[in-house]
């Protein structure tokens, strides 16, 4: 399996040409570090666009909570690796492990989360057709994708700071698979449009709070999960259809994602940002 996907990320390539936790510095941000005093929680943040996202809140000065589910290594090097933050195995389609996150940055960092980004999300790399996916397989989906963010986005709605001097942050990490709809994608699909729509309407629920809440939408990104249960000649369609002639990259996602957390964000409220190069 390890070496399919290398065969797969070498022809994109060719294409494109725990952790000690202290507390937070006191509030000092700066142009270039935006985020000092806050503290953000990034779920499936072990690998791929999770991994860049909490990279990149910590360089903007954040504490950061790493969700993880199964990679405990990658996340707790990950966290050793980074300034401020702490690795936490949760699962977020249990209410507990929702909770325990949000728990974790107050015991950990002695405040609450100001930061939500959900990124958590598994994808059927068998690509089936509505009429080909297995029940247990569409549950697990909409389990992880919908049920997961669901329950961290309620948690946050409920415990991010309100008003003061910039409020909290809600990111979802959704897909623009929900507006190019390619085949074999149903159940992911779906569970992404659902969150968009939650998301959506949380910014309207949230008005007065200062509280902002948006989706940031990836197109075809090179991870792991991307790769998973595709052939050379998939990934290099998707390439040569984009207009920027490439796949994207988890760096591409995650400044899109700091900015949004940032207090210069709070008048894009209740979007979804497509970052794709173009292709839809």
């Amino acid at each position: 399996m390890a070496d399919a996907a290398g065969d797969v990320a070498a022809v994109a390539s060719a294409a494109q040409g725990s952790a000690s936790a202290s507390a937070p510095a006191p509030p000092a941000s700066s142009a270039h570090q935006p985020l000092v005093g806050r503290v953000a929680i990034v779920t499936g943040a072990s690998r791929g666009i999770g991994r860049a996202i909490a990279e990149h809140l910590s360089s903007l000065g954040a504490s950061v909570v790493l969700g993880y589910a199964s990679r405990g290594d990658e996340a707790g090097a990950l966290a050793a690796s980074l300034p401020r933050a702490v690795a936490v195995k949760a699962d977020v389609s249990d209410e507990a492990g929702a909770r325990s996150l949000f728990d974790a940055a107050e015991s950990a960092f002695g405040a609450g989360a100001h930061i939500l980004v959900a990124n958590a999300g598994v994808l059927d790399d068998a690509y089936p057709t509505v009429a080909a996916t297995a029940t247990d397989a569409f549950d697990r989906t909409v389990a992880v994708n919908l049920r997961g963010a669901f329950l961290c986005l309620r948690e946050a709605a409920n415990r991010l700071p309100r008003g003061g001097a910039g409020g909290g942050r809600i990111v979802a990490v959704t897909s623009s698979v929900t507006a190019s709809f390619p085949t074999g994608y149903a159940a992911y699909t779906a569970t992404k449009a659902g969150v968009e729509a939650m998301v959506r309407t949380m910014a309207r629920e949230l008005k007065g709070t200062r509280v902002t809440a948006n989706c940031v939408a990836p197109g075809a990104t090179a991870t792991d999960m991307f790769f998973a249960g595709k052939t050379e000649a998939m990934v290099r369609r998707l390439v040569e259809t984009n207009p920027m002639e490439r796949l994207g990259e988890p760096g591409d996602i995650a400044p899109v994602v700091g900015f949004l957390c940032t207090d210069a964000a709070e008048w894009v409220n209740g979007q979804v940002i497509r970052a794709n190069g173009g292709y839809v």
